[in-house]
C-alpha cells in the first residue's frame, strides 16, 4: 500500500527540467505531477539533468531531503551508456577519483554490464551528487583508441538507498510506509 505521507517517487523521462519553473519555458517535472505537488510545496530531493532519466524523490520535509542528499548519507545507483571503450584502468581511475573544479569526483562502485558497438554499459554507485557528477567524471577519462574524452550518452538513476525504481516513465507514486522506513532508517 502506497501510504507514505512524506515521500513520493517519479520516474523522470529525458527532456524535463528539475525545477519549479523554467524561465526558458521548458517542461518541468511538475508537469508530470498533480497540481497539489507544486501548490503544497513538494520539493525534489536532489537533481537529474535535462538529458538524464530515472528515479527522483520528492518531499515536503527538509530534514528528509538533507538526509538523502548529504555526502555519504545515501547511495545512489545509475545505469549509464558511455561512448568509448571503458577499460579496467578507467574503472580503477573512476573509483580513485578525478579532480575537477567541483572537487574530487569519484564512484564507489563501477561495474561493466556490457558492450554495444563502440559503447559500454556500466552500473555506477555514488554516495554524493555534485552537479553533473557522473558525466564530468567520465568526461575526464580518455578513450584509449582515439584519445578523446569518454562521453556519457545515457544516464538513468535506478535506485536511491533501499528504494529501487519500479514505475513506468513519466509516472509517479507515493512510497509505502515500509519503503519509507527502510529508506530513512539510521
Amino acid at each position: 500500500m502506497n501510504d507514505s505521507k512524506k515521500l513520493l517517487a517519479l520516474h523522470k523521462p529525458k527532456g524535463y527540467v528539475v525545477t519549479r519553473s523554467d524561465e526558458r519555458g521548458r517542461k518541468t517535472v511538475y508537469d508530470l505531477l498533480p497540481n497539489w505537488a507544486f501548490n503544497d510545496g513538494w520539493m525534489p530531493i536532489g537533481r537529474l539533468d535535462l538529458e538524464s532519466k530515472g528515479l527522483l524523490l520528492f518531499t515536503q520535509d527538509g530534514q528528509i531531503g538533507n538526509k538523502l542528499t548529504k555526502p555519504g548519507g545515501c547511495q545512489k545507483v545509475y545505469e549509464i551508456w558511455v561512448r568509448g571503450h571503458v577499460t579496467n584502468e578507467h574503472i580503477a581511475e573512476a573509483k580513485r577519483g578525478v579532480e575537477s573544479k567541483h572537487g574530487l569526483l569519484k564512484a564507489l562502485v563501477v561495474e561493466k554490464l556490457g558492450m554495444g558497438g563502440a559503447k559500454t554499459k556500466l552500473c555506477i554507485v555514488i554516495d554524493e551528487g555534485k552537479n553533473r557528477h557522473i558525466r564530468r567524471l567520465f568526461g575526464a577519462l580518455k578513450d584509449p583508441k582515439f584519445g578523446t574524452p569518454l562521453k556519457v550518452l545515457e544516464l538513468k538513476r535506478v535506485s536511491i538507498g533501499s528504494f529501487g525504481l519500479d514505475i513506468e516513465s513519466a509516472k509517479w507514486r507515493f512510497l509505502s510506509s515500509d519503503e519509507e522506513r527502510m529508506l530513512l532508517r539510521p
